[in-house]
């Protein structure tokens, strides 16, 4: 049997492995893995190996994809995200734009016929707080500052302009092995959340391969659904109290008011009605942060929850903006 050769790009991250192990056991496909040699990388992948053909390499080096060829579809979710993506901008624009160009230039020339899915951003829409509802027809206009976003955009218009047969899926905010950082704080709490878990997102892109036709060269919202949709704030409240620690009390100021990003996929619909992907609900995302944090680790927790929230508000750039009565800066953050 000829079995379809599919190439992932990114499959060390949270989305890339559980599409890994997904694709992992079907049979009727061959798996390219491309990724970048870290520790966390090795690590994960090594299990995979006699399963996989395992290429490391930089995207953002021409010459590291010059082993992909014969590719009938790709999955390409290797990028640099935030808070990264922020913290270090020349990167971020070399693997999320640079990378991505790379790679079509390779496909173009040795898998003309490839269909590739593109792994996009919520952040492209920027901030939606008067206007929560999104649908792909909407205005594409980051948040001041966000050149993750702006790199999501130009990286979108180089994969609908190639030669390649496409679809984009624009990722709301997925949650899973979901770090406590900065950008916490960066997060309006009154902020319409939608969220889908890994395990869904993979499996969009996993069914996707086989939807090819009703995909072709169009974009999608991804998104877990009307069931997977809670107010920023009263998220982080089921969160803290899953973890042991307590009430969200921060000071006044602690979270910005607007520049971030996040809203309801109103069409959202759309894709789940091709890829049929949708498994997981809230309850099933609290769930499963429930089950990762042990009785000790929550009790421990609950003893120093003071000393906890005291080295979180520590990361809250828009309260250093408020104590320092920094202009610029509070004029980015607050209303």
């Amino acid at each position: 049997m000829l079995k379809t050769k599919i190439l992932i790009t990114g499959a060390s991250g949270t989305v890339g492995f559980e599409v890994l192990k997904q694709l992992s056991k079907k049979e009727s496909y061959h798996l390219t893995i491309f990724d970048k040699k870290t520790k966390l990388s090795l690590e994960k992948l090594k299990p995979f190996e006699s399963k996989i053909d395992l290429i490391y390499g930089d995207i953002s080096k021409n010459i590291d994809l010059e082993q992909i060829k014969g590719i009938d579809v790709v999955i390409h979710l290797a990028a640099i995200i935030p808070p990264l993506a922020d913290e270090l901008q020349e990167l971020a624009y070399n693997v999320n734009v640079l990378g991505t160009q790379n790679l079509i230039r390779q496909l173009e020339l040795h898998s003309p016929n490839a269909f590739l899915m593109y792994s996009s951003s919520i952040s492209v829409y920027g901030d939606r707080i008067k206007k929560p509802y999104i649908k792909v027809t909407d205005k594409l206009q980051p948040s001041d500052g966000d050149a993750y976003g702006e790199t999501k955009i130009t990286a979108e218009k180089c994969v609908s302009e190639s030669n390649l047969d496409w679809s984009i899926f624009r990722l709301a905010a997925i949650m899973g092995n979901h770090k406590m950082s900065k950008l916490m704080f960066h997060q309006p709490l009154n902020t319409a959340l939608e969220i889908a878990t890994p395990k869904d997102t993979a499996r969009a892109f996993v069914n996707g391969i086989e939807k090819q036709k009703q995909l072709s060269k169009q974009v999608f919202n991804l998104g877990g659904g009307e069931s997977c949709r809670i107010s920023y704030q009263h998220f982080l409240e089921r969160s803290f109290a899953i973890f042991g620690l307590g009430k969200l009390n921060f000071p006044k100021h602690s979270f910005a008011d607007k520049n971030f990003h996040c809203g309801y996929y109103a069409d959202g619909d759309n894709l789940e009605n091709i890829v049929h992907f949708r498994q997981d609900n809230l309850e099933d995302y609290f769930k499963m942060e429930a089950k990762k944090v042990t009785f000790i680790k929550k009790f421990a927790a609950s003893v120093l929850k003071k000393p906890i929230k005291w080295f979180l508000l520590k990361k809250s750039e828009p309260y250093e903006a408020y104590k320092n009565k920094n202009v610029k800066q509070m004029k980015h953050y607050f209303n």
